[in-house]
């Protein structure tokens, strides 16, 4: 780029007073009149100095004033990247201060601030009755688009330096209609947020009638952030939330606290205070720190004031809350766990002193290649300790070892051996408070010896068919594991048992370790799927067959108590990314009957779907065993876009159980839980959506009822 091109007639500028004016020019022409000291320069014109630059059709510099023009497609840029557009720009021979008619900025991050007239003094813009909007102006052709929403002000400061946007006497005008005053606002206007008020929320809940949350975002550090926020009701106290988030060099933790003073109602049912103008509330967190490749912590909580706050104010539907924390050290061959955890329970028939506490949990594992034989030996070591403040308390140490062998046949069969061998030692006691008798175990000590053998095969077949490939790969496995006293020993991990597609071929249907599968079985089925460009399909289905006649550990309906099991399988399809199908099944080995029938399918496209859940549970498992009671419930929930912008979107769920299904059940077979429906607006800088919600469970003070939410969220505009 050269320095100042001089006319013909004039004389040369001395080195030094051109090194003091430090503009310089690129364009089609320059002319230096000696006499006026006024540079002209015309055709695609650049000038710049320190950092900021100015293009037009024409720029004359006046060197004894220091006032530099600028006329016809003009861009101003500042070192930090933002632009200006305006018809005539008036400058200053530093250029960065000046005046400038029918001003445009284009900042950082393409979002726009434009004024009649405006200023820039030191390189901070002041724009009078300016308009500034996040939104694009022009459509993907380049036609123009009228922004969503704007906002307007008396007066628009806009400091590159600071990256932020400050307004008097501002409002948002959405659509075109003003909707929303903002005498203060402020907000940042890159990536990085700032401090300062969010939008915003407004809704309606039957239990609290109309609420307004007004939240404040406080960045206390690039790596650290807080945020509170008060939620006002028309028919309850304020509550308050606060939130703090940090990210450290080795891990982050996240933090919510909620707070109020109100009545809590009983539980019950019946509408009598259990506390009047109370402090309520519920806690959570979680954090995890990396100290090296090896090495880790992490910790989660949760608690609740009391066992409706979190329905109420419609924070959680979850009916249990977990608190956890472990160290981990975890390498290519070994893995050590030192763990704990205790449950809230929020369920309104549960006790509270029969919830368990287990501290410590301790894992330890180990993988080697085995001399000799080959394969992979697997150690392991655990030990459990469960406590109760009023219920059963349980210890458990064991030690086991696992070995696996895989081999490719010449055949092309997979076959895997395994063996297992493990030693438990477990003490108890107060086990007459454990509910059911299938889990309390004898008290005191208690051991056993576990041993386990089981070989694998699959032999897979591959073929075309229908214009794609498939497979077809029958399956057996023989399973042989001695005689063991299972009942002797407390149950706490091994409850939620159930014959599933997922646990057919495994060593040990039980979950958990309390409980193992002691006979001598044989188990087959086969996969079948079919690949295709467009389309793929997987099933299988499998059933086992005991080979003794011992009697059986497991509950009546679990599917796997005769000596013949049911017949189990799943499903899936998948066409393109329109379609997804998925059906798992259980079916009686008798009569064929369905004892699991659960189906998840997704139809659509991104902007229009619909998604379809049914599980039925007809196991017939009595009412004495918890944790596997039969249900009946659908899920429905789809979104359709009713025009480029606008989307109609719903969901519900209704529990279809009755008391053939479920004796201890009050439903009628048709009892809606839920169901919510809304519509929705969203572009490329504003999302708005209206819902309405209806609760058919009421508990305690979580009434049953409507509730509304309004959301709006502007791009850019947070703070």
């Amino acid at each position: 780029m050269s320095t100042i091109a001089l006319a013909q007639t004039g004389a040369p500028v001395a080195a030094d007073e051109q090194a003091s004016d430090q503009i310089g020019f690129s364009a089609a022409v320059v002319e230096y009149d000696s006499n006026t000291e006024i540079v002209t320069a015309k055709g695609d014109v650049i000038a710049n100095r320190e950092g900021y630059f100015v293009r037009a059709d024409t720029i004359v510099w006046n060197r004894n004033s220091g006032e530099v023009v600028a006329e016809g497609n003009i861009r101003a840029i500042g070192p930090d990247g933002d632009v200006a557009y305006g018809d005539r720009i008036e400058l200053t021979d530093a250029l960065k201060d000046g005046v400038i008619n029918n001003m445009l900025v284009v900042l950082a991050d393409e979002s726009r601030l434009a004024a009649n007239r405006g200023s820039r003094k030191d390189g901070v813009y002041t724009l009078d009755y300016a308009a500034y909007t996040a939104c694009k102006v022009e459509t993907a052709d380049g036609c123009p688009k009228k922004p969503s929403w704007e906002v307007k002000a008396v007066k628009v400061v806009y400091d590159p330096a600071k990256k932020r946007v400050v307004y008097e006497g501002a409002r948002i005008e959405l659509f075109g209609l003003p909707v929303i005053p903002l005498p203060f606002l402020s907000h940042p206007v890159d990536a990085e947020a700032g401090s300062g008020f969010l939008v915003p929320s407004i809704g309606f809940s039957r239990n609290n009638g109309v609420e307004l949350e007004q939240a404040y975002y406080w960045r206390m550090a690039q790596n650290r952030d807080l945020t509170a926020a008060i939620t006002a009701f028309s028919n309850a106290a304020p509550l308050g939330r606060v939130n703090f988030r940090s990210l450290e060099k080795k891990g982050a933790i996240d933090i919510t606290a909620y707070g109020t003073y109100s009545n809590r109602i009983s539980t019950s049912g019946a509408k009598i205070p259990v506390g009047a103008n109370v402090f309520r509330g519920y806690l959570e967190g979680a954090g995890k720190f990396q100290f090296d490749p090896y090495w880790s912590v992490s910790a989660s909580g949760r608690y609740a004031s009391d066992r409706t706050f979190l329905r109420r104010y419609d924070i959680s539907r979850d009916d249990r809350l977990r608190s956890t924390f472990s160290a981990e050290r975890i390498d290519n061959n070994s893995y050590f766990s030192l763990a704990g955890w205790a449950v809230q329970t929020l369920r309104t028939g549960d006790r509270q002193g029969l919830a368990p506490i287990a501290l410590p949990e301790i894992d330890y594992r180990r993988r080697m290649e085995a001399p000799v034989i080959g394969g992979t030996i697997q150690l392991q070591a655990n030990s459990l300790a469960i406590g109760r403040t009023e219920g059963q308390d349980t210890q458990r140490a064991f030690a086991a070892a696992k070995w696996d062998l895989r081999k490719i046949t010449g055949l092309g069969q997979e076959v895997t051996f395994t063996m297992l061998a493990r030693g438990d030692l477990y003490h108890s006691d107060e086990n007459a408070s454990t509910l059911t008798d299938i889990y309390r175990g004898d008290s005191g000590w208690q051991h056993r010896a576990i041993f386990a053998a089981a070989a694998d095969v699959k032999w897979p077949f591959v073929g075309q068919a229908f214009g794609g490939t498939q497979i077809f790969t029958p399956r057996v496995q023989v399973v042989a594991a001695p005689s063991i006293s299972n009942l002797k020993i407390p149950n706490e991990d091994s409850r939620a048992v159930d014959l599933e597609d997922s646990n057919l071929f495994a060593l040990n249907r039980f979950p958990g370790y309390d409980r193992f599968e002691d006979d001598y079985r044989i188990t087959y089925g086969f996969d079948w799927s079919l690949r295709k460009s467009d389309f793929t399909a997987d099933i299988n289905l499998g059933q086992s067959y005991r080979l003794s006649n011992r009697a059986s550990i497991f509950p009546d309906g679990t599917g796997l108590s005769d000596k013949a099991s049911d017949f189990v399988g799943r499903t899936e399809f998948r066409f393109k990314n329109i379609v997804n199908l998925t059906h798992r099944f259980r079916l009686d080995k008798d009569n064929l009957a369905i004892r699991r029938n659960e189906i998840d399918a997704t139809i659509g496209s991104k902007g229009t779907y619909l998604q379809a859940g049914y599980l039925k549970l007809n196991r017939n498992i009595g009412p004495t065993v918890e944790d596997l009671a039969d249900r009946e419930e659908i899920r429905l929930a789809g979104r359709v876009r009713v025009a480029q912008y606008w989307s109609v979107f719903g969901s519900t769920i209704v529990d279809l159980t009755n008391t053939k299904e479920d004796p201890t059940s009050l439903s009628d077979g048709f009892d809606p839980i839920r169901h919510r429906l809304g519509v929705s607006y969203d572009d490329d800088c504003l999302s708005l959506s209206l819902s309405w919600r209806r609760d058919y469970q009421p508990v305690g003070d979580s009434q049953r009822g409507n509730s509304f939410l309004f959301r709006l969220a502007f791009r850019n505009l947070g703070v």
